[in-house]
């Protein structure tokens, strides 16, 4: 057996000063959060060149050795798909843990799929066919059968060849150092804190409320996530999207009026129903900021514009060898276009591979227009 089961204090110890001895480690995670707001994080799996173990911090409540670690800035954490394993990390220590290299982001780069799975790109890299067993495993339950900490340490196992394929090819294509900017994105807190006064910008159809309305839906969305938090409940147990939609349009003023709304459940009306209430009456008081505008539309001309760039963009990941939706997604495309400098198209590698060259392209467009105007 390859892999160590780690449950109690002396035994991290000892795992923590191997680790002392390396340059990189590959890392996962396995929590659950179904019922909660904030996941319950029940497995740690750590691969080094010469160890892989899994950690229980179910058993070890002082996991401090192994975060200090973790959280070394010259400690290289190999991780796939990092976001959901560094928000873990985020609600454990209020940051994240850096530098990263994530491997479906690195495999992008080499013109794989935005969004390819762990297994596919290990049997793409290796050949191994990795086991789908325990894809549903509660990982909170204990004692955790041997099969499945088997399946919890193969998600390091072959991260540790994943990671030097790809790092490897990186290299030769002269990649790496795209891949360590985008990786830096992901240490930023912005990703993570769920603060409030961003809480619009995760909902995306507040645009069809008139101003008013669209102070309740606000004054409903930072309720909501404070009940959440406060009660540890997944959003939709306290409120669902679609009904909170609801619950601003219809703005009820007393229980009778809310009693009308279609979705809410008997348990919802009976828990939260006066403080819905409460929160629908100040959300009157001021609500004239308009907190999504409606979205800008391509004119048939920009459209035409907007189709000639997107050929441009696929031809120039083609012949980067990168996956094209990395490289610029429609709303990059679209900003550009529409003048706003916030695209990531005007920003590191994407700027010189093809950024600079569509910026060109769209300031001649506009300067053809000014022509004609005139």
């Amino acid at each position: 057996m390859d892999r160590t089961f780690i449950q109690d204090p002396a035994a991290l110890k000892d795992f923590c000063n191997h680790l002392q001895a390396q340059s990189w480690i590959a890392l996962d995670t396995e929590f659950v959060r179904e019922r909660t707001f904030y996941a319950q994080l029940c497995l740690i799996q750590i691969a080094t060149p010469q160890r892989i173990a899994c950690v229980d911090p179910l058993a070890i409540k002082d996991l401090t050795p192994l975060l200090n670690l973790i959280y070394n800035p010259g400690l290289l954490k190999i991780i796939h798909s990092a976001r959901q394993d560094l928000e873990i990390f985020y609600d454990l220590r209020g940051n994240v843990p850096a530098p990263v290299f994530d491997t479906q982001i690195a495999a992008a780069m080499l013109g794989n799929d935005e969004q390819i799975g762990y297994a596919a790109l290990v049997e793409s890299i290796t050949g191994v066919k990795l086991a789908k067993a325990h894809t549903r495993t509660n990982w909170a339950m204990r004692p955790l059968a041997p099969e499945q900490l088997s399946y919890a340490a193969d998600d390091v196992r072959y991260l540790r060849d994943v990671y030097r394929d790809l790092a490897e090819r990186l290299t030769k294509q002269g990649k790496m150092s795209w891949l360590e900017e985008e990786c830096a994105r992901l240490s930023g807190p912005e990703l993570y804190s769920n603060a409030v006064e961003y809480i619009h910008l995760r909902f995306k159809q507040g645009h069809t409320l008139s101003p008013i309305n669209q102070g309740l839906l606000h004054g409903l969305l930072i309720w909501r996530e404070q009940a959440a938090r406060n009660h540890n409940l997944p959003r939709n147990w306290v409120v669902g999207d679609a009904d909170l939609l609801s619950l601003a349009q219809h703005a009820p003023r007393d229980q009778a009026q809310l009693m009308e709304i279609k979705g809410l459940k008997t348990r919802q009306l009976s828990q939260w129903g006066e403080e819905i209430i409460r929160v629908i009456s100040d959300a009157r008081e001021d609500n004239t900021f308009i907190f999504w505008p409606e979205p800008t539309r391509l004119s048939r001309d920009q459209a035409r514009f907007y189709n000639h760039i997107t050929s441009l963009v696929r031809l120039r990941a083609q012949e980067h060898q990168i996956n094209s939706a990395l490289l610029a997604t429609r709303k990059d495309i679209e900003r550009l276009i529409l003048g706003n400098p916030e695209t990531a198209l005007l920003r590191g590698w994407r700027r010189a591979v093809v950024g600079e060259e569509l910026l060109s392209l769209a300031n001649a467009r506009q300067e053809d227009g000014r022509r004609v105007s005139s």
